[in-house]
């Protein structure tokens, strides 16, 4: 069975990086860094009376830094669960920091490893309801976490020809869209 020899923080602020030396099943030892920040959470608000979705348009310094044409991704509500948070409240919480909403009806589709090759993040996937009377702020995020974020409500027919066309680069945000139109493909018409 595998297992973990050793681990060594190498690094240790917002994120931690860790080396870790591990014994494979076959009793092969290999050696890996892990980056660790914590669990997150992520939201696909969603209008079924209008068609829409409200997402936020940020600068992401991953895929600026991997070269991306457009570094600044089109994404679903997406953070970490703060102390003492369940991720209901953690949802809810990015939800109107980031694009301003309150939001009914929430539901969990899963808890999945966002990049299990690297990172041990494991990232709660909700869908979640919104009114127009819900729309209670304006959204963009925090100042002191220099999020600058821009609201898009965009018709869920757009979001699901994004994700058909590759357009949606996002992979929580792919996710989410590709399982509301599984479970509700009359939005989608």
């Amino acid at each position: 069975m595998a297992r973990i020899l050793k681990i060594d923080t190498v690094y240790a602020g917002w994120s931690t990086l860790h080396k870790a030396a591990i014994q494979t099943d076959d009793g092969a030892v290999m050696l890996r860094e892990i980056e660790d920040h914590g669990a997150a959470v992520a939201v696909l608000p969603y209008n079924p009376e209008t068609g829409m979705a409200l997402l936020a348009r940020q600068l992401r310094t991953g895929p600026l830094l991997a070269g991306a044409e457009q570094p600044r991704l089109l994404e679903a509500p997406a953070g970490l669960i703060d102390p003492g948070e369940d991720e209901e409240t953690a949802v809810r919480r990015e939800a109107l920091e980031e694009v301003g909403v309150e939001l009914t009806d929430l539901v969990r589709i899963g808890g999945v490893f966002s990049c299990p090759g690297v990172s041990t993040e494991r990232l709660g996937l909700f869908i979640g309801r919104y009114a127009e009377t819900g729309r209670i702020a304006a959204g963009g995020g925090l100042d002191h976490e220099s999020e600058s974020i821009e609201v898009v409500e965009t018709p869920l027919v757009e979001l699901a020809r994004m994700a058909e066309t590759g357009e949606l680069t996002d992979l929580k945000t792919l996710a989410l869209t590709l399982h509301l139109r599984l479970k509700r493909p009359d939005l989608f018409d």
